[in-house]
């Protein structure tokens, strides 16, 4: 088995490039568009299908270099954070709590899910940490980051495989279950976001032509420069909260500081120009998302998912069922059956088997063909990207022991 690492720049230009087979796809083939499937999933998960070729007929692992996508990342919350005015905060107050509520009362059931079955198909001590929160909710990043310690705990020598490959399976499921649940809950209950309202992520699909020579390159780069600002003092602020003992992710710190900013600076300065809901803005958003969501797709080492066996498939399965079902029938009732609840659905995919990026990128895939959900995107991110790492981390230490 040979290596070949892929260059930064090269990888962000094929990122583009797969992008674009994406985007094309998904003009020719009407049912992804119609189901609203990410353009960044469709090409993300062909290279990561690709990449699997390689790796299986050719002995070649394909690596690719991801710093561009980390610094994608935080353009992309620091937009978030840009966007939220305090209206919507003060708006999304109730909504913000019940979604919290359900996303905790998510984590305990997926969690009591993972548990029963390992103890039912016998599977050894720790695998219900792998099959549960630590890698579905927790994503990627929290399973690698605990499989040291449930191996050492439990004795387990492929529990870094078996997290890695959890989370991936996962990934590709939440980047395909979020648009098509959406579309079955708008259609069927006629529902319709503000057509004429700026998304807070990207343009619709009617007025991207419209829209095109309204962004001049003075207002690109003056919405470039208060991002910049923006996350500059999110790097100081996390420096402070790191000092004070408090563990949040970079992105996490970045968005709050962008909230701070544009809840203090408009009032305080109104002649300055703002990028709040503006459609530079949301272009920036919308392709920092994409360019991020495809370099983490098209990097899925998909070979990983032949380490699982069948009783782990088995498990994985029935969390994905309990987890459409939790989302059909809990999170869109309890979120009151709007056309906001169906959006904040189709972002819980992420939440329950995913990331926070997937489920943006699928909200903003529904938004682009029905109109507006802003509040959708204030409580989501804030419920996903920060209450539920530190829910989560409790509950996963209370299994370890």
């Amino acid at each position: 088995m040979s290596a070949l690492q892929v260059p930064g720049f090269l990888t962000f230009t094929l990122s583009i490039l797969v992008f674009f087979v994406g985007s094309r796809l998904n003009r020719s083939v009407a049912a992804l568009s119609r189901w609203n499937i990410p353009e960044a999933v469709t090409g993300g998960l062909i290279s990561a299908f690709l990449t699997l070729i390689a790796y299986a007929f050719l002995g070649t692992e394909i690596r690719f270099t991801l710093g561009a996508r980390d610094l994608l990342l935080l353009y992309f919350f620091t937009g978030v954070g840009l966007n939220a005015r305090l209206s919507d905060l003060i708006a999304g107050g109730r909504p913000f709590l019940v979604l919290l509520a359900l996303t905790l009362a998510f984590l305990i059931i997926q969690s009591v899910v993972a548990v029963g079955c390992a103890a039912v198909l016998d599977l050894p001590a720790g695998f219900s940490i792998l099959l549960g929160p630590a890698s579905l909710v927790g994503g990627h990043g929290t399973a690698i980051a605990w499989a040291p310690t449930i191996s050492t705990r439990f004795g387990l020598t492929n529990a870094m495989e078996v997290g890695i490959a959890s989370a991936t399976l996962g990934l590709v499921i939440a980047s395909i279950l979020g648009g098509p649940i959406a579309r079955r809950l708008i259609s069927r209950n006629a529902l319709q976001g503000k057509m004429d309202e700026e998304l807070t992520v990207g343009v619709s699909n009617e007025q991207s032509d419209r829209y095109a020579d309204e962004v001049s390159y003075q207002s690109v780069l003056q919405t470039l420069l208060v991002m910049n600002i923006a996350v500059i003092g999110g790097f100081l602020l996390h420096e402070l909260v790191v000092e004070l003992g408090i563990r949040l992710p970079l992105f996490v710190v970045c968005m709050f500081f962008a909230i701070l900013l544009t809840n203090t600076v408009p009032a305080v300065a109104p002649r300055l120009p703002w990028p709040t809901r503006t459609r530079p803005l949301s272009l920036i958003s919308d392709l920092s998302l994409n360019i991020f969501l495809v370099m983490s797709l098209m990097s899925l080492q998909l070979w990983a998912l032949q380490g699982l066996g069948l009783s782990i498939v088995v498990v994985l399965g029935l969390q994905t069922v309990i987890a459409v079902a939790y989302i059909l029938f809990v999170v869109f009732p309890a979120m009151g059956r709007s056309y906001n609840a169906a959006v904040i659905s189709a972002g819980f995919t992420g939440i329950a088997l995913g990331a926070t990026p997937t489920a943006i990128a699928n909200m903003a895939a529904v938004t682009k063909t029905h109109g507006a959900a802003p509040i959708a995107f204030i409580i989501l991110p804030l419920v996903s990207a920060f209450f539920i790492d530190i829910a989560n981390a409790g509950i996963i230490t209370f299994m370890v022991r």
